[in-house]
């Protein structure tokens, strides 16, 4: 297997097209894509990296099979969010090889914690994140998305 994790080009219509389509891919498979969605997956660039942010692709064997963005949430902390792995190469533990990168990222940065919005009717992905060191603590109101019955957050200080 020839996995690696590469860095978000915006120069590169690949990572910008594959960004949106893996995630408007799970969105509609199990919800629907929200207004906030539409919003962050049109322009990714302006909505995630030009405002502090990070996105990252998992590649296997050449191609584009998942991806991942870290979201500035709060002073040294960021939100795990629109992490996808196309159906095809589920199983092959590259959302968990996802996962770790952003925590190593978030480590390497110094940051206090990772959050993340999730629900639980993606029963594998709560347990990824829990087996990872994720813990559930509070949901507030206006949460940025509708589909949102867990919060999770992992401290890193």
């Amino acid at each position: 297997m020839s996995l690696e994790i590469v860095s978000f080009e915006s120069n590169n219509s690949e990572h910008i097209d594959s960004f949106r389509m893996l995630n408007e891919a799970w969105l509609k498979k199990y919800f629907s894509l929200e207004l906030n969605d539409s919003k962050v997956l049109s322009d990714s660039k302006a909505n995630i990296i030009n405002k502090g942010g990070y996105i990252y692709f998992a590649r296997y064997n050449g191609d584009i099979v998942g991806c991942y963005a870290l979201l500035p949430y709060h002073h040294r902390q960021y939100e795990l969010s629109k992490m996808a792995v196309d159906p095809t190469y589920q199983g092959l533990k590259i959302g968990q090889t996802l996962l770790k990168h952003a925590i190593e990222v978030g480590q390497r940065n110094k940051w206090e914690k990772i959050i993340l919005y999730s629900n639980t009717l993606l029963e594998n992905a709560i347990y990824m994140y829990k087996k990872h060191g994720f813990k559930e603590i509070l949901l507030e109101e206006n949460l940025p998305y509708s589909r949102s019955d867990i919060k999770m957050e992992l401290v890193l200080t």
